[in-house]
């Protein structure tokens, strides 16, 4: 029983000093703390770089943007800023006529000292800059030094004082053991060792309990944070710029993301998209021959002649090659006004080639022809039913609210952090405009009801199959 009572003794006291980690340093202030507390309060509206507007403004220079009142305005703007508004406080009313309708979330839980730790992590970030803030001053060799991570660091500080307390619990219920092995004048009383009580039934028990935690934790983590990877931009096999498209040509996102307008997807464009332009604008901008050739070999057209190469898929890898070679060694020679190759341009049309053959083979697919297997970008769970019609469509919003200044960006990457909370607030500031078509069907199904007419399931919706079988 001595042995039970310590074990459990032991499991409070490591909860109790995990939970005072989580929370902070013993009840400090400190950026290891804010940024904890930023992750969980403000990441879903705020950017974490702190320089870029994301649903709230950028927090860089939020203290000296109210440094003209009391530190405790700001402290109440975050606890809850509709309240601070309503009594009529100028920096709240500025701030509320520059958002509206979007209005920030309460927070009447957060401390003082939690609120002074989000400003610690705040300025931390913008004076060091997110690519260098887990990173230290470069060595003497010039290499940077890494930054241990504060709050892992504590954990593992935890984890030593755990096995040192265990130790020493094990120490003492093993002088209780033999004291009462003494007063029970068992025959030859022995204390325990630290292997038998390694074997014990008790020590194992707690250590399936720990790992029964921490793995659960990490599971859990790890769901969470499924298809949430803000920032993420992969390479793709070809280097397509929405910058040159969205943004210099002023090409509308849903000529080529059609799906938008009327799916759940707004779906990857196939190559034939591609040639409703390409047909005519052979050389790039930015690229010349080297990117848009590979949508003419994965399409099997000859930009030699204009023409479709009848057969393509079937024709041998040589074949296929000294039709490309010679489009993109005729395009050097123009360009550089040579009357033929020299030996920088043979090492050019080479390097295309091999790179056209990179981007569209791989160890399943030999052949140059056929779709293009861009990498996804954005993912969100089996479980979440996202539609980009009901966004686009109905909601009228604009693919930037959730993509970010697409037509900025030479290289997609993942913008918002795609969160539930992001969503979720979304949801709760964004209005309804009830002059929507989409809405006359519910206008007209309370109608009927006030006509006394029947209205039943399948009028809204219930016999289409993925109501049930999403």
């Amino acid at each position: 029983m001595a042995e039970k009572r310590f074990i459990f003794r032991a499991i409070q006291l490591v909860f109790a000093l995990m939970l005072m980690a989580q929370t902070g340093v013993f009840g400090q202030a400190s950026a290891a703390k804010g940024k904890s507390l930023f992750k969980a309060n403000c990441a879903a509206c705020h950017n974490k770089n702190m320089k870029d507007d994301m649903t709230g403004p950028a927090l860089c220079g939020v203290e000296e943007r109210w440094a003209d009142y009391p530190k405790s305005d700001l402290a109440s703007w975050i606890h809850n800023s509709q309240k601070l508004i309503q009594s009529g406080h100028p920096r709240a009313i500025e701030l509320w006529n520059k958002y509206k309708p979007i209005t920030m979330t309460p927070f009447p839980s957060l401390t003082e000292e939690d609120i002074e730790s989000i400003l610690m992590h705040i300025k931390e970030v913008c004076e060091k800059g997110p690519a260098t803030a887990a990173a230290g001053a470069a060595g003497s060799g010039g290499a940077p030094a890494t930054k241990v991570d504060d709050s892992n660091l504590l954990y593992y500080i935890l984890f030593g004082l755990f096995a040192i307390l265990a130790l020493i619990l094990f120490n003492i219920v093993s002088s209780l053991d033999y004291v009462r092995q003494l007063e029970e004048e068992v025959p030859n009383p022995k204390k325990l060792s630290l292997m038998s009580g390694l074997k014990s039934t008790g020590f194992k028990r707690v250590v399936t309990f720990f790992l029964v935690v921490f793995l659960g934790h990490f599971l859990v983590k790890g769901a969470i944070s499924l298809g949430r990877q803000q920032g993420y931009k992969p390479d793709q096999p070809i280097n397509f710029s929405h910058k040159i498209h969205a943004g210099d040509n002023k090409i509308d996102c849903k000529f080529c993301h059609d799906g938008a307008r009327r799916s759940r997807h707004s779906m990857i464009p196939d190559n034939a998209t591609c040639m409703k332009c390409h047909k005519a604008i052979k050389v790039g901008s930015k690229d010349g021959t080297a990117e848009l050739t590979k949508i003419y070999a994965s399409q099997g057209f000859d930009p030699n002649t204009g023409e479709y190469i009848e057969g393509f898929k079937d024709m041998p890898m040589d074949e296929v090659a000294g039709i490309y070679k010679k489009w993109i060694g005729d395009n050097y020679m123009s360009e550089n006004d040579l009357t033929s190759l020299d030996a920088a341009g043979e090492s050019e049309v080479e390097k295309q080639w091999k790179n056209i053959v990179r981007s569209l083979t791989n160890e399943f697919k030999s052949h140059v022809y056929g779709p293009i297997e861009w990498v996804r970008v954005h993912n969100l769970p089996d479980h979440v039913f996202y539609s980009h019609r009901q966004h686009v469509e109905v909601g009228k919003l604009e693919c930037q609210t959730c993509h970010g200044p697409i037509e900025t960006m030479d290289k997609v990457y993942q913008y918002s952090p795609l969160s539930m909370g992001w969503c979720v607030n979304c949801h709760r500031n964004t209005e309804i405009q009830l002059d929507n078509p989409y809405y006359e069907d519910y206008e007209l199904l309370h109608k009927k009801m006030k006509a006394g007419e029947k209205v039943t399931v399948a009028d809204i919706g219930g016999t289409e199959c993925q109501k049930c079988h999403y």
